[in-house]
């Protein structure tokens, strides 16, 4: 399995997935502030790894933190757990993992510095491994819809390297291919920061799954063609009504599959649902760096001056949600009522 983050000997080591496919480069994180680059940068990505890194620099950030005081010390801890919550505005995970650090070390407020700093750690390396069962509850899940061998299309990437190992929608597939239900993967290149071509194909060729790369533009002409089953896709934030935001472009996938009568399947684990927020409306889409759309592989390839809109996510509605999966289960056609009744304690 692709490791993408991980804890050891006080530090933190991520796999820069800027640099992929061309080169494997770790890079080594000795304080928070470069935790939060890495986020920033894009040098891990996805919802699930996103959080798993907050975590982590949360529990970094707390070891570094010299006061005598309780006081000061969860004043410090604050200010830390906010500079993460301003690295990537619109996923689900990053708010939920920096919550539930926040939350244990006030749980122990009257414990020493030392032993709550302790706490955080662990609490921070158990949710790498507690994600990763989580995402195989999910691959099985999903079998539950590909009972048979299909043709998958897929948007951006939602594997090893988007989560903690294993993957969401990657990891839904990996489980189908490993029960013979995969004849082949279409993978859209995901424009404009090509997760698709530069980190999808390379998970799928390491796990020698068959698979085929294909521009985003090319989506409707494979339904047209009948050469799509199905639609697999992850998710960075989910609303309490089923309403999906996800990576620009999932939208338009989604729109293409209801028009072809193709079935479009959203997984997640539970982190990613976000049952305080009502509406996907109500999610802030974060808007990115204009260089990029006017650039490709760091080569200027649109005219000087020209505007840019760069929205990295959009909104799916759910109507056109044939399914979420999730690691406690599958949501069929989502709305209000089912959600509820999935994740809202004694409902």
């Amino acid at each position: 399995m692709i490791k993408t983050i991980w804890w050891k000997e006080g530090k933190v080591y991520i796999l820069d997935q800027t640099k992929l496919p061309h080169k494997e480069e770790i890079i080594e994180c000795k304080n928070y502030r470069k935790i939060a680059l890495c986020i920033e940068r894009m040098s891990i990505r996805g919802a699930p790894a996103i959080g798993i890194a907050s975590a982590m620099g949360l529990a970094l950030g707390a070891r570094s933190i010299k006061v005598k005081t309780r006081d000061e010390f969860f004043k410090e801890l604050d200010a830390i757990a906010n500079r993460f919550l301003r690295t990537r505005p619109t996923g689900a995970n990053l708010l939920w993992a920096i919550e539930r650090l926040l939350n244990l070390a006030r749980k122990n407020y009257k414990k020493t510095l030392r032993e709550v700093k302790y706490i955080l750690e662990k609490e921070a390396i158990r949710m790498l491994k507690e994600d990763i069962k989580l995402n195989k509850r999910i691959g099985k899940n999903g079998l539950k819809l590909i009972n048979k061998p299909v043709n998958i299309l897929t948007h951006c990437n939602t594997g090893s390297l988007a989560t903690g190992g294993y993957g969401t929608a990657l990891g839904v597939i990996r489980a189908a291919h490993s029960r013979g239900r995969i004849k082949k993967v279409f993978v859209g290149e995901t424009r404009p920061a090509l997760q698709g071509a530069r980190l999808t194909t390379w998970e799928l060729l390491h796990d020698k799954i068959p698979s085929v790369l294909v521009t985003d533009n090319m989506a409707g002409y494979l339904m047209q063609k009948r050469a799509i089953d199905c639609v697999i896709v992850g998710a960075d934030h989910i609303a309490a009504n089923g309403d999906a935001v996800n990576k620009i472009g999932t939208y338009t996938l989604a729109v293409l599959a209801k028009h072809h009568d193709v079935p479009f399947y959203v997984a997640a684990p539970s982190s990613t649902i976000d049952m305080r927020t009502h509406k996907g409306g109500d999610i802030v889409i974060e808007e990115r760096d204009p260089r990029e759309v006017l650039e490709l592989l760091r080569r200027r390839i649109a005219p000087p001056n020209i505007a840019v809109f760069n929205p990295a996510f959009d909104l799916t509605p759910h109507k056109l949600v044939s399914a979420i999966i999730t690691e406690k289960g599958v949501i069929r056609h989502p709305d209000r009522r089912k959600m509820v009744r999935f994740f809202v304690p004694g409902d």
